[in-house]
C-alpha cells in the first residue's frame, strides 16, 4: 500500500511499493498510484494527463515523474497545476536530485560514471540498450554512483550495494546502463534473465531513496522513502554476510 511521506502547498511526497505502476498506461486494467491519488484527493483528476500512442488521455494525478512498476521509492505528486508545471520544468533542467539504493552483480570500483545512449531495439523482443556517446550528446543519459558495501549470497557470490544518482531520467536508464557495464542489478528479470536471483529478491533490487528539490517559494526540501523490507539483510533469505545496509 503506498504511503504519503509529507506534503506541503505545493505537493505531495509518496512512497510507492514495488508491484505497483504509477499510472495507467493504455493496455490493461490494473490499480495504479494514481488511482489511489484520486480516490483520497479527487481534485487531483485534473492535474496532468499522460496521452497513450492510440491518442487516449489517461489522468496522472499530478505526477511528474514515473518509476517502473517493480521499482519502489519516493514518487512527487502535484496539488496545483502551477506546481505540475513548475515541477516538470525542474526534472527538465535537471534540478531534481535523485538519489537510488540498488545491488548489482559483482564488485565495481568505489566511484564511477556512466554516459551512454538509451536507444529500444527494433526486433523483437524489444527491450531497451545502451550506446556509448559523449556527454554533450542531447541523447546522453548519465549515472553515476558511489559503493555503499558488498554482500555475498548463501551461493557464493558477491554483489555490491550502491548509491545511484541519476542525472538524466531516461527509460529503464539504470537498469540498462549496469547492465551495459556487465554489472546488471540484482533479480532484474530483463537484463539478467540468465542471472540466478540473490538475496531472495523477487523483482529487481532498485529502491527511489531520495529526491532533493527547491520548492516554487525557494526553500529547499528532502524527502526520503525507507528501504524496503527486502532490502534489509536481517529479514530477507539467502545472505551469508553484509557490509553495509544504510
Amino acid at each position: 500500500m503506498p504511503r504519503i511521506i509529507a506534503e506541503n502547498e505545493w505537493l505531495f511526497a509518496i512512497d510507492k511499493p514495488a508491484g505497483l505502476i504509477v499510472h495507467s498506461d493504455g493496455r490493461t486494467e490494473e490499480a495504479s498510484l494514481a488511482q489511489w491519488l484520486i480516490e483520497r484527493h479527487p481534485y487531483l483528476e485534473d492535474i496532468g494527463a499522460w496521452i497513450s500512442p492510440q491518442g487516449v488521455s489517461y489522468p496522472v494525478a499530478g505526477i511528474v515523474h514515473r518509476l517502473d512498476r517493480t521499482t519502489s521509492g519516493v514518487v512527487l505528486a502535484a496539488k496545483t497545476h502551477e506546481a505540475y508545471d513548475y515541477l516538470k520544468k525542474e526534472f527538465k533542467e535537471r534540478r531534481i536530485k535523485k538519489s537510488y539504493r540498488a545491488y548489482v552483480y559483482g564488485t565495481l570500483p568505489q566511484k564511477g560514471r556512466i554516459v551512454a545512449e538509451i536507444m529500444r531495439s527494433s526486433a523483437a523482443p524489444k527491450r531497451w540498450y545502451a550506446r556509448p556517446c559523449d556527454e554533450d550528446d542531447i541523447r546522453a543519459a548519465i549515472t553515476e554512483w558511489n559503493v555503499l558495501g558488498t554482500r555475498t549470497d548463501v551461493s557464493g557470490e558477491v554483489a555490491s550495494y550502491l548509491e545511484v544518482m541519476p542525472l538524466t531520467g531516461r527509460t529503464h536508464q539504470l537498469r540498462v546502463h549496469f547492465s551495459s557495464i556487465g554489472h546488471p542489478i540484482v533479480s532484474d528479470h530483463l537484463y539478467a534473465s540468465d542471472r540466478k536471483p540473490l538475496f531472495g529478491f523477487t523483482r529487481p533490487a532498485l529502491h527511489a531513496y531520495s529526491i532533493s528539490l527547491t520548492l516554487p517559494e525557494g526553500t529547499r526540501a528532502d524527502y526520503s522513502a525507507p528501504l524496503p523490507d527486502d532490502f534489509d539483510p536481517r529479514s530477507s533469505s539467502g545472505t551469508a554476510s553484509t557490509s553495509a545496509s544504510r
